[in-house]
């Protein structure tokens, strides 16, 4: 999609610190992190959500390229999230499906 910001950053026409890349994702740095390491995993194809994401047989490759980014940043075992947010009310601001890489630190938020 033209008007898609993470769209442009795979065609090249928006600089990120790109740390790893497969066929079928992107991982660049976020340019606004809540943690020593935050990273962001996309789909190259443009899908809108999560569940978007499984339908169109691409999730198992964001999944397994998050795991990549974090043996890569050295939190594998220290920990780490991946998070997807979905729609307004989960603060979401670009509708393309993306996973956020966090870790480097205690994590405040518990989940469980």
């Amino acid at each position: 999609m033209s008007d898609c910001l993470f769209c442009t950053i795979v065609a090249g026409g928006i600089p990120a610190t790109v740390v790893h890349e497969t066929p079928t994702t992107l991982a660049f740095r976020d340019i606004n992190p809540h943690a020593p390491v935050h990273v962001l995993v996309i789909p190259k194809e443009h899908v809108e959500d999560a569940a978007a994401l499984a339908q169109a047989g691409l999730a198992n490759d964001v999944l397994l390229a998050a795991a990549a980014v974090a043996a890569q940043e050295g939190i594998v075992e220290s920990g780490y999230r991946v998070i997807f947010n979905t729609g307004p009310d989960a603060g979401r601001t670009v509708f393309h499906a993306h996973a956020h890489v966090l870790g480097g630190t205690g994590l405040s938020l518990r989940l469980g």
